[in-house]
């Protein structure tokens, strides 16, 4: 019986964990016994004339007398044992600061249905509503396109991957591959230096320059073409495929972009 008794202990035990308030707050927040009442409960009047022994603390020295040589400096100077911030030495090490990349090396994401090969809506710029063909993603994170130029018109051009609409419709390039010297570098446009000049006449003086491609972009152009006529013409519906091509996007009434499949 003796495991029994042990258990009944512990039980006993755990119960005097509760503590009972001395005083208590009533409603309105008064107490329920006065300061006067507390001091006769507590039984305070006991430690009245009882006296703490006085503990003499020992005096840390702050400074120091130190003694200095040369006869115009006083023989003797007092020196703080505990510097002050003031005194302290500056710090000179430089607080390391997250790099930041440059934008040109930002990493591009581009959407999982854009890869080459696949037909695209043209959704702004001056070839608005053409469909043509993705030819690769430049590291800019622009999208080389074309339509071909037989086809609908539109030349070798880079776009943003926002005025696009990705198609179902794809184009097998197989072993035809991009240029490597067709990149962003290529399609930059190179300003003219304006003089800076004071006057008004300057102003009305100046003309727009139009853009005109050279020869070297109309040799890469027809090359392009060229081959990708002949990934047209070897595709299943070649002709329609064509004819496609040719044709602008445009919505009619009762035609909801959002709830179609392209």
């Amino acid at each position: 019986m003796a495991p029994v008794e042990k258990a009944k202990k512990v039980a006993k035990s755990a119960k005097k964990g509760k503590k009972h308030p001395v005083n208590s707050y009533l409603k309105g927040g008064i107490l329920r016994y006065s300061k006067a009442q507390m001091y006769k409960r507590r039984a305070l009047y006991r430690l009245k004339d009882k006296k703490s022994p006085v503990v003499e603390k020992v005096k840390v020295p702050i400074k120091k007398v130190k003694k200095i040589g040369g006869p115009k400096n006083g023989g003797e100077r007092t020196v703080y044992l505990k510097k002050s911030k003031a005194t302290y030495p500056t710090k000179t090490f430089v607080k390391k600061r997250p790099s930041k990349a440059n934008f040109s090396e930002h990493k591009r994401n581009t959407r999982r249905n854009l890869t080459p090969g696949t037909v695209l809506i043209l959704l702004a710029g001056r070839h608005q509503g053409k469909r043509v063909v993705l030819l690769k993603v430049l590291a800019s994170g622009l999208l080389l396109v074309t339509g071909p130029f037989a086809l609908n018109s539109c030349p070798l051009r880079r776009v943003s991957q926002r005025y696009v609409i990705g198609t179902s419709s794809k184009v097998d390039l197989g072993a035809f591959k991009v240029p490597e010297h067709l990149n962003d570098t290529y399609f930059r446009r190179l300003k003219a230096k304006k003089d800076k000049k004071s006057g008004e006449a300057d102003i009305f003086a100046a003309k727009k320059e139009r853009f005109v491609p050279n020869e070297q972009r109309k040799k890469d152009q027809k090359e392009v073409d060229s081959a990708l006529l002949k990934v047209i013409k070897a595709h299943p519906e070649g002709k329609f495929f064509a004819k496609y091509l040719q044709n602008m996007f445009a919505l009619h009434s009762s035609q909801y972009p959002h709830r179609m499949r392209f």
